[in-house]
């Protein structure tokens, strides 16, 4: 049975991964640029899957899986560049949603 590795886990194994390239992480700005590029790719994917724009004919096959591990990615990558730990930074704004925003939505009613 497989563990599943913690997020400061995954942090790691993308720090290990970019730092045996001798360019290592990219600037900020160019991280910027390179989330969005990775955005508009899943933007492009659900709208051939749930919106009003099929793929064409030639066009490659990708996933909505694919372009948010690709989200995911850089998204650490950025982090780590930054030296930002996701997991502290997911608890902060956990504790705001769950404190600030707590009562923002209708909450689904408790059946007994």
């Amino acid at each position: 049975m497989n563990q599943r590795k913690t997020l400061q886990d995954i942090q790691q194994e993308v720090d290990q991964y970019i730092s045996q390239f001798k360019e290592g992480y990219f600037s900020p700005l160019a991280m910027m640029a390179r989330m969005t590029e990775e955005v508009g790719e899943l933007a492009r994917e659900i709208n051939h899957y749930y919106g009003e724009k099929p793929k064409k004919k030639d066009e490659a096959e990708k996933t909505i899986d694919e372009e948010l591990g690709d989200v995911f990615f850089i998204v650490l990558c950025f982090a780590n560049s930054l030296g930002i730990d996701l997991q502290e930074a997911f608890d902060r704004i956990m504790h705001k949603f769950n404190t600030r925003d707590k009562d923002r939505w209708t909450r689904v009613e408790e059946t007994n």
